[in-house]
């Protein structure tokens, strides 16, 4: 049943490395929202609530809600809490037996304790579950930031996660941004609003009062100081969010020009040229094709790479390590008898060449398989 909240839920979309991290935190500075780190939530359960059986039944509901409580890549979004009550209280709180109903509760469960009367969520990769958003949460708003592909695939390439090249990451950038063209243009204005990241941190205020007149908010300066916050704070000791422990600032657009080759740029004006001139970002570079062997050598190098560093400095083992468990547990309530392959319903991604890039993994199962990474699910460092 859909879940019509008081307060309007907020989601954050975009590609990734596109200042999804940046307008959540600024938001969640606002004196009147919150937003707690990344879930994941839609894309690595949604699609797979099959799995799980028919939540009516007490066992099976409260086996998603173990697995949605324990599987955020910050602990418990960081709420101090008793981990061996926690789940009694979500599923005590939910609102009804569903993913949604979980989702709430947990969300909710955090605003309280921020004392705010409103949430928001930011994963990136929300923006290819729209339509079962709305579903859930039809007063839902949504807020989609853009940047300049080519920065984006740049910081990508820089980061300890995502592409380890330029094809795999302007082909993760083009598909991205293709996701939310048609439903952008079906919701209402009230539902749907488009920012650019380059203006946000040129004119910070200016777009900040934009986003929080469609949000129908009154403007919170707060929401400048954004870097004093818990979460920038934390993000701001990591290598790949070093610069959120810091006030917005333009130093960060058209790195793509130092970071990218020359020959790096051509072949992302080929890969995603047009979405990038859609976008407003024009191009001043000969496309460069690659044929189908140099494809899949990147494509392959890719998978590799991803999954012989998922151990090294700054990689994600940890959360990686969780998400193949959860693989894992899938497969084992099919074995049981719980849901049958043959009648598994077709929801977006499974199946699709992306699906584990899409549902949060950062390699492929078969190349860790191949080469022998080993799982951790323990850390001493920040965990994001």
């Amino acid at each position: 049943m859909p879940i019509e909240s008081k307060e309007r839920p907020i989601f954050i979309l975009g590609a990734e490395r596109s200042g999804t991290t940046l307008i959540m935190a600024m938001l969640g500075h606002h004196k009147r929202i919150s937003v707690p780190e990344v879930s994941w939530y839609y894309p690595r359960f949604r699609p797979y609530l099959h799995t799980y059986g028919d939540l009516s039944r007490p066992e099976n509901f409260r086996t998603l809600a173990e697995e949605m409580v324990f599987g955020l890549k910050t602990p418990f979004w960081g709420m101090p809490t008793n981990p061996a009550m926690i789940v009694d209280e979500i599923v005590a709180r939910s609102p009804e037996k569903s993913f949604a109903g979980l989702f709430a509760a947990m969300i909710e469960k955090y605003a309280e304790l921020e004392g705010k009367p409103r949430w928001g969520e930011k994963t990136p990769y929300n923006l290819y579950f729209v339509k079962e958003i709305l579903e859930d949460f039809p007063n839902a708003q949504f807020v989609f930031i853009t940047r300049d592909g080519r920065d984006a695939s740049a910081d990508y390439l820089e980061s300890s996660f995502g592409p380890t090249n330029i094809y795999a990451a302007a082909r993760a950038w083009k598909r991205a941004q293709n996701a939310v063209g048609d439903v952008r243009s079906s919701l209402r204005a009230d539902q749907w609003f488009d920012i650019s990241y380059e203006e946000l941190v040129r004119r910070p205020e200016d777009v900040l009062r934009r986003v929080v007149r469609f949000l129908a908010e009154d403007y919170d300066p707060q929401m400048l100081a954004f870097h004093h916050g818990d979460i920038a704070r934390r993000r701001g000791q990591t290598r790949d969010h070093a610069p959120l422990g810091r006030p917005a600032s333009p130093a960060y657009i058209g790195v793509y020009k130092n970071l990218l080759s020359l020959r790096d740029q051509r072949v992302f004006a080929w890969v995603a040229g047009k979405e990038l001139r859609d976008s407003g970002y024009p191009t001043d570079v000969e496309p460069l094709a690659l044929d189908e062997e140099e494809i899949d050598r990147c494509l392959e190098l890719d998978g590799r790479y991803r999954a012989a560093s998922l151990d090294a400095p700054d990689g994600h083992i940890v959360y990686e390590s969780y998400n193949d468990w959860l693989a894992d547990q899938r497969e084992a309530r099919r074995q049981a008898g719980l849901w049958r392959l043959e009648n598994a319903p077709k929801h977006f991604p499974l199946g699709d060449p992306d699906e584990e890039m899409i549902t949060g993994q950062r390699a492929w199962r078969k190349w860790k398989d191949r080469l022998g990474v080993k799982r951790r699910y323990v850390s001493n460092k920040v965990i994001l």
